[in-house]
């Protein structure tokens, strides 16, 4: 289940590193959010953006940032990873990705193999810096992945609001409203469905991501089914939209996309690039 108090999801990195929050203010997005830790204020710091991360001996996306005075740093960047009690593996070379984010923003990507549930450390090799960046490794995922099916649970639309008010709070708002998932799901046409809450993002790295998909829609709208569903019932509270519970959503945004069967085929978290977004969509486009 989805956390009562959603005003305050974080993808936090076990082991007392610190936040990025990802998620929405209570009142409307005018809160205040410090992404840095005070106690290490001006000093590079990496922070993880990913979450759901699961056991698997398939590779999958974790994404990290790098701070200095709450600006991105740009380096060669590379990660080593080790398990609890293990030793770390190979280094491995991020991407780093700017395209659609905000100017001084950027993420570093890497495929990471998490065979293992626990608390990995990762240690981030920055030019002159080696940072710390543990990731927390889940035994089960919450969230659809890929190969599994996606939940057939209603999304609220024009016609059909289940409670929803505001359906989008994008302004203008979007025009991903027209169908509800389960409509969608596993009727023959991929699917691509975005959970995501423009006006309450507290940063500058989830804010973008729905203006991503909608500046790529165009390409897509004739072989994929596009759906935008926000988290919260309103514009004040913290109560979730049911489809966000039906998926176990525990952090916001996610990008999943959905071949014709409604299997996932793969998912995208927190912060990501439209150049992302664009691969996603070729592979069940396809």
């Amino acid at each position: 289940m989805v956390p009562n108090d959603m005003s305050r999801r974080a993808f936090l990195a076990a082991g007392g590193s610190t936040l990025l929050l990802a998620a929405c203010g209570g009142s409307g997005g005018d809160a205040k959010v410090d992404t840095a830790d005070p106690a290490t204020e001006g000093a590079a710091q990496g922070l993880r953006v990913s979450s759901d991360l699961y056991a698997d001996p398939a590779p999958q996306r974790l994404a990290f940032v790098v701070l200095e005075d709450n600006q991105s740093v740009v380096a060669p960047t590379s990660i080593t990873l080790a398990p609890d009690r293990g030793s770390a593996g190979a280094p491995l070379t991020a991407t780093y990705r700017t395209d659609g984010l905000p100017e001084g923003r950027g993420v570093y990507t890497v495929d990471a193999v998490l065979p293992t549930a626990g608390v990995w450390k990762g240690t981030i090799h920055s030019g002159r810096d080696e940072l710390p960046l543990f990731v927390e490794v889940l035994g089960t995922p919450n969230a659809p992945i890929p190969g599994s099916a996606a939940p057939r649970a209603a999304s609220p639309t024009v016609t059909a609001p289940l409670g929803v008010d505001p359906l989008c709070t994008r302004d203008p708002a979007c025009d991903l409203h027209s169908r509800s998932l389960d409509q969608v799901l596993g009727a023959g046409r991929p699917v691509a469905v975005m959970f995501a809450t423009p006006a309450r993002c507290q940063t500058q790295y989830c804010g973008p991501v729905l203006d991503q998909l909608l500046s790529v829609a165009d390409q897509y709208r004739d072989r994929v089914d596009l759906v935008h569903v926000e988290i919260y019932r309103d514009a004040t509270s913290n109560a979730v939209v049911p489809t966000v519970e039906a998926w176990s959503l525990q952090s916001e945004p996610w990008l999943f996309a959905l071949d014709g069967a409604g299997v996932a085929q793969g998912r995208l978290d927190g912060a990501f690039a439209t150049s992302e977004v664009t691969a996603l969509l070729d592979r069940v486009a396809s």
